[in-house]
């Protein structure tokens, strides 16, 4: 069966972004409770590179559908779960990475969407808001994908953010979209 390629982000504008967005369907994962059956021999790295039994898998769409049906407990833990099992994953950081960012307009007016190395498209804004922590390598953004689930913004598109936090000469620096406003310091 082959694949649709994704969308080109710089060709979209944030509208179009916002409705593909939308009209993603997702499994109701948080309506499955399944009983906890083990672990999953899965691990999510930092770079957002999904392993089985040590190996990568090297198939985007395995990735995409194991995507999907990831969900985050309210303990924390990551798990991957379907109507009859839910597995333990161990995630070493966020288990998405924003990989690329299309800004259009400026100030408090300015929109901003990112697209995650599973090709998904998430808008930043109220809900999916934008927080730094900072680390001993340096500050770590993150980017609220959905139900309590988060994307690393890769390093690149952070300095992309800061040049635009730098623009808007806000005080503390932090970036607007959708109306909401992100402050690049750790709260």
């Amino acid at each position: 069966m082959p694949m649709t390629p994704p969308p080109d982000l710089a060709s979209l504008s944030l509208a179009e972004i916002a409705r593909l967005a939308d009209e993603q369907k997702l499994p109701p994962v948080d309506s499955w409770n399944p009983a906890h059956c083990g672990h999953s021999d899965m691990r999510i790295a930092r770079d957002g590179t999904w392993f089985h039994q040590g190996s990568p898998i090297g198939r985007p769409a395995m990735v995409r559908l194991f995507a999907s049906i990831l969900r985050r407990e309210p303990d924390g833990r990551h798990v991957l779960v379907t109507p009859v099992e839910k597995l333990d994953i161990d995630v070493e950081d966020a288990p998405f990475v924003a990989v690329e960012m299309k800004v259009e307009g400026s100030g408090e007016a300015a929109r901003i969407a990112f697209r995650l190395n599973t090709d998904d498209l998430i808008p930043a804004g109220p809900e999916h808001a934008l927080r730094f922590e900072e680390h001993d390598d340096g500050p770590h953004p993150y980017l609220h994908v959905r139900r309590g689930l988060e994307a690393l913004v890769a390093r690149s598109v952070y300095y992309e953010l800061a040049a635009l936090a730098l623009e808007n000469g806000s005080n503390p620096p932090g970036v607007w979209s959708d109306g909401a406003f992100f402050a690049m310091a750790p709260a």
